[in-house]
């Protein structure tokens, strides 16, 4: 089967296209004929040894697949030849086939295609862990999401608007923003690119603070980081809740003091970590997703696809910023 495969720390450049060995499953799991293959940010982060977990090389990026099963090891019960399934397994998924553990694979509902499965788990999984379990969003209450074009921005947008809070889209260009009106956010604005000294940080945080409402954001959500997390705390009301989700701008330092005058919870978001140390919950979550799915009140936006040979292509276009929504990898 052809694999893409990271031999050497480095960016889109140092992957490669070679063949690999088919997958048998082992037992307790399937292997899934991959169609498509979301990919997110930690993929441009793994092949450079810079994200949480670092695979033994050779190995392949690509986080989440949808596709079909094609064998299945022993004991597994519920899970078929032939079932239309998404799996995330972190890493090894821009390949033909891949062996999972059966318990993680979830069955695609009818009439989600397979690019829209491979851009859901992810990037939705996330958003929705934030919002539901770590901010414990309520109707009514103001969301103020940044970087909210991106995948998991975009997610969150939509989500907040299910969940009944009155969402503000805060993007680098006024295409993001426009994106993220049209995914249902109630209003947005745009935020300057680059370092921000202390006096454009105070702008900032003023315009975003009016965009909230009154007395501020109740939740930020923070997929971006760097110079924009201190002027997107100062805009918070009382008792808000921070997210922190993940930092393509870089890590920033908070004024702690600030937390403490506006009784502010900062909190962190690890889906991937949530999803393994609470598997009832996750399940739970997933269920709750594919029935906002077939509800119509989400929908992944994928806005690129490139071929399984192309994929390096893929996740360069992810890392300059400058993609909408999800990019996604087919594999024919």
């Amino acid at each position: 089967m052809r694999a893409v495969l990271s031999k050497a720390p480095g960016g889109p450049e140092t992957l490669v296209v070679e063949e690999a060995l088919d997958p048998t499953p082992l037992k307790g799991e399937v292997v899934i004929e991959v169609k498509a293959v979301g990919i997110n940010f930690p993929d441009t982060l793994i092949i450079e040894d810079r994200y949480q977990f670092r695979p033994q090389r050779p190995f392949s990026p690509g986080a989440e697949v949808a596709g079909v099963v094609d064998a299945v090891g022993e004991g597994v019960k519920g899970i078929q030849r032939g079932d239309r399934v998404i799996a995330v397994p972190g890493w090894g998924g821009l390949v033909e086939r891949i062996a999972v553990r059966a318990d993680s694979v979830v069955k695609m509902p009818d009439g989600m295609s397979f690019e829209e499965g491979a851009a859901l788990l992810m990037t939705y999984g996330t958003s929705y862990y934030a919002l539901k379990d770590r901010a414990q969003l309520k109707a009514g209450e103001s969301l103020l999401v940044l970087g909210a074009a991106g995948g998991v921005g975009v997610a969150a947008v939509e989500l907040g608007k299910a969940m009944g809070a009155h969402v503000i889209a805060a993007a680098s260009t006024n295409d993001k923003v426009q994106f993220a009106l049209e995914a249902g956010a109630d209003n947005g604005l745009i935020y300057p690119t680059g370092p921000m000294d202390k006096a454009a940080q105070k702008e900032l945080s003023g315009e975003l603070k009016l965009a909230s409402g009154r007395d501020g954001a109740d939740v930020v959500y923070d997929a971006v980081g760097g110079d924009y997390a201190e002027p997107a705390l100062r805009a918070m009301d009382w008792g808000g809740r921070y997210l922190v989700v993940g930092f393509p701008a870089g890590i920033p330092s908070l004024p702690l003091n600030l937390t403490l005058l506006k009784s502010v919870s900062v909190v962190g978001v690890f889906w991937g970590a949530a999803v393994m140390r609470d598997p009832a919950g996750h399940a739970a979550n997933v269920a709750d997703l594919m029935r906002f799915w077939s509800e119509g009140r989400i929908k992944p936006r994928v806005s690129r696809t490139f071929p399984l040979e192309r994929a390096a292509d893929a996740i360069r276009a992810l890392g300059d910023r400058s993609a909408l929504g999800k990019i996604v990898v087919t594999v024919e």
